[in-house]
């Protein structure tokens, strides 16, 4: 597992932070929360502007870079809690689109992110479904088009989407194959519940009740989309732990500078050696992070992997989640005790660090999901 970048890959990482530091401080930032939306267009579309949205997409269609530039984007992202549905877009859906859409779909999606014009959503989780591919949303044929039921909870950046990207089981047949579609959720018989989450983005309940689509809103024509949707989940887990890295690391720096002007006794409580010890230990976890997050995304990147090597994707992006969750907790809650009271203050970014890492420690799974997922996968291993 490659642990140094290149040049390339530390300018580019370098050209992002300093964008975002010179237009997306925190109060910028609180500002677009204050929004109805929860963002700002004119930050998603400076972003395409800069390039940041076309890495990771095919050359083909106007992308830089891969897996690697897109996870210290990630942290970038994290580092500077961007609110734009930069994960959703970008890291979950649109490599989606590239490895499995049609050439057409493609031709037409890809270069709209890469531009700004597209904002995506995946509507994969259902209620009562825990973390489970659970999926009773159904698509029926009926002639030229297919038709839409049923209901996705807790869509991330679901209320700001222009497309969703809708996973149902077709109800023709065996009744069994998994099948993503292409929704408006402007269409007539789409109903979205939109609301904010504990971090303040913004998510949706989406309905759908005999949504017509044509049959060219199918995404992946032929056979079961699991195996597609499952490894574009992991990609996004993979996507959030880096993003998590950025943030322990930008909370962490938070609270060494507040403990140098925080004074208590005299002094600052910087010096008090028993307050060292527990920013040494936050140092030690968001370093640790970044090694687990490393390996999530060379995971993720290989290709051409076997069947055995599905199952090691799918042990390691579990064991990143699973220790980067951990440690999100651990930095978040440390950062916010060192603050003292003021730590939950809506005012100070410590605070609003700590909803972030909540957030990604509770979704694709918290840290006892994928725990078991990492146990199961060593039983198995050990019966075998």
């Amino acid at each position: 597992m490659q642990f140094e970048f290149n040049e390339e890959q530390l300018a580019l990482q370098e050209s992002v932070r300093r964008f975002l530091t010179q237009r997306y401080d925190f109060e910028t930032r609180r500002n677009s929360l204050a929004k109805p939306t929860g963002s700002s267009d004119e930050i998603w579309q400076a972003f395409a502007e800069q390039g940041f949205l076309s890495i990771g997409l095919p050359e083909a269609h106007g992308g830089i870079g891969g897996a690697t530039e897109l996870m210290l984007t990630m942290e970038e992202i994290g580092r500077a809690l961007v609110l734009e549905p930069y994960l959703s877009t970008v890291a979950l859906c649109a490599p989606l689109i590239a490895d499995h859409g049609t050439d057409s779909q493609q031709a037409d999606l890809l270069p709209r992110v890469a531009a700004g014009g597209l904002k995506l959503a995946l509507a994969h989780g259902e209620a009562e479904a825990r973390y489970a591919p659970t999926v009773r949303t159904e698509a029926r044929r009926a002639g030229d088009s297919y038709v839409l039921n049923g209901a996705k909870a807790t869509v991330p950046d679901g209320a700001v989407a222009d497309l969703l990207l809708v996973s149902a089981r077709m109800k023709d047949g065996a009744g069994k194959d998994l099948a993503v579609f292409l929704v408006d959720p402007n269409a007539p018989g789409v109903r979205l519940v939109r609301y904010r989450t504990q971090d303040g983005r913004s998510a949706a309940d989406v309905f759908f009740d005999d949504v017509k689509l044509p049959a060219g809103e199918k995404m992946l024509g032929v056979g079961d989309a699991t195996a597609a949707i499952e490894r574009a989940v992991q990609r996004g887990i993979a996507a959030l732990c880096a993003e998590a890295v950025g943030a322990m690391e930008a909370a962490n720096a938070t609270t060494i500078e507040y403990t140098k002007s925080r004074k208590q006794f005299g002094q600052p409580i910087g010096r008090f050696q028993a307050l060292q010890h527990r920013m040494a230990d936050m140092y030690v976890q968001a370093t640790q992070a970044r090694s687990m997050s490393i390996l999530a995304t060379g995971r993720c990147a290989a290709q051409g992997m076997e069947k055995g090597d599905e199952a090691l994707r799918r042990r390691d992006v579990s064991a990143a989640k699973c220790y980067v969750g951990k440690a999100a907790r651990f930095v978040g809650q440390q950062a916010v005790q060192l603050h003292g009271g003021m730590g939950m203050a809506d005012e100070l970014a410590v605070s609003h660090y700590f909803k972030r890492l909540t957030m990604i420690d509770m979704t694709f799974g918290d840290s006892t999901h994928h725990l078991a997922v990492v146990s199961d996968s060593i039983l198995l291993e050990s019966h075998t």
